[in-house]
């Protein structure tokens, strides 16, 4: 199993998504396009793709000038019936491929939140078997439309697309499922200065919102990547 990782921001990484690769010996292949590396010309060498998040917004073109091509390769990678796994940006970059709208703003959300699956969710090939509600570790301001075609699978208070399916398995989620907590630590330093203009008081309530969800989350991130892999 060959997969194509799409890294689109420093200090960003699979988190349990790698975890849940490695475990069935797959070849990650990673393409640091926010650096200027090539995306490949095709789906043909690899048998998934996994598009993770980033600061930048899913229409700036002129910031990432690679997104058109990752857009029409992630379009290539469903056509294919490959499957595909966009994460927070990725998921907005995942509903732009296929018709939705990128609204910038007005979608808040940072730290663990709750999410709640639709009905739909309960028949699909990956969120089956995760809990109707649960928490899970947030951060983004954006959000978009389905697509047309797009089945919706989560949302929140916040945000009412969470998470939706295009095709077999392609897959965008807004929440950042893949960071468990030593993933969240980690970019509290790295992004420490960015989250203090926005979130001042992150550093006294990250040790009790860790606590008080943080285990929780860590597992439904970890089956929800398991079952993603699965699917490929």
């Amino acid at each position: 199993m060959r997969v194509l990782v799409v890294q689109n921001f420093a200090n960003t990484g699979l988190g349990q998504v790698g975890a849940a690769l490695v475990e069935v010996g797959a070849e990650i292949d990673r393409c640091n396009a926010y650096l200027g590396d090539a995306l490949p010309a095709d789906a043909a060498g690899h048998d998934a793709m996994v598009i993770l998040g980033g600061g930048q917004n899913a229409r700036d073109d002129a910031h990432s000038p690679y997104f058109p091509a990752l857009l029409e390769l992630a379009r290539e990678f469903v056509e294919r019936d490959k499957a595909v796994l966009g994460i927070c940006l990725g998921s907005q970059l995942m509903a732009r491929a296929f018709g939705g709208h990128i609204r910038i703003g007005g979608s808040t959300e940072f730290g663990w939140h709750g999410i709640t699956l639709t009905e739909e969710a309960q028949d699909d090939l990956v969120f089956s078997d995760l809990p109707q509600r649960f928490p899970i570790f947030q951060w983004h301001d954006d959000t978009f439309t389905l697509p047309e075609d797009a089945v919706r699978l989560a949302g929140s208070s916040v945000t009412g697309n969470q998470a939706f399916r295009i095709g077999r398995a392609g897959y965008g989620i807004q929440f950042h499922f893949e960071a468990d907590r030593p993933m969240i630590r980690d970019w509290s330093e790295a992004f420490a200065d960015t989250i203090a203009q926005r979130h001042p008081d992150w550093h006294q309530r990250l040790d009790s919102e860790a606590e008080l969800h943080g285990a929780e989350a860590d597992a439904v991130g970890l089956a929800l990547a398991r079952s993603w892999v699965a699917a490929i």
